[in-house]
């Protein structure tokens, strides 16, 4: 699991590679632990550590698959189901949310990977919270993700601290503390 981007990359890799290392922050915050911590809500917030990960892979499929591609979604929520992309419902594993994520991102790079360009622009759809009318281009919405993710990854990094201690940093493999350069 990355922490440190390469340096040497052209300007699509590097997007991608700062989202999976967002990914990879989450995955590993939520590592570990038993479905009574992945499930509880430390505190007054929906947010939970199992549930984190599979937000993630509904917004990402949503940007990318159904937004970007303009193919139809994986999975769907209205304002009666919305919460539930922040939890793990009843039947639901960690393993098979992190899973669903790992073909959620390949679908990224492939979509991606296949773009003319980044400046390939997409119209926004039709909600309240988006502008009338919106375009937006790929570049913004891999940039967009690169904030999503990175801002659940401290949620998950402060849920884990208070589900168990552990923090970001000791959470990191001794290769990763000393990466390869």
């Amino acid at each position: 699991m990355p922490t440190v981007v390469n340096a040497e990359t052209d300007e699509r890799d590097a997007l991608l590679q700062f989202i999976e290392a967002q990914r990879a922050a989450v995955r590993r915050a939520v590592g570990g632990l038993s479905r009574e911590q992945l499930v509880a809500r430390p505190t007054v917030s929906e947010l939970t550590l199992g549930g984190l990960p599979k937000h993630l892979a509904f917004v990402e499929s949503n940007w990318v698959r159904v937004i970007l591609a303009g193919r139809e979604p994986l999975a769907t929520a209205d304002e009666n189901t919305w919460a539930d992309t922040f939890r793990l419902v009843e039947g639901e594993e960690i393993e098979d949310v992190l899973k669903f994520w790992d073909e959620v991102a390949a679908e990224t790079a492939e979509i991606v990977g296949s773009l003319s360009d980044l400046d390939v622009t997409v119209p926004l759809p039709d909600r309240p919270w988006f502008p009338q009318g919106a375009r937006r281009s790929a570049r913004w919405i891999l940039l967009h993700l690169i904030e999503e993710i990175g801002r659940h990854a401290g949620h998950a990094d402060f849920l884990r601290e208070a589900t168990d201690g552990a923090t970001a940093f000791s959470l990191l493999s001794p290769a990763q503390l000393r990466p390869n350069d």
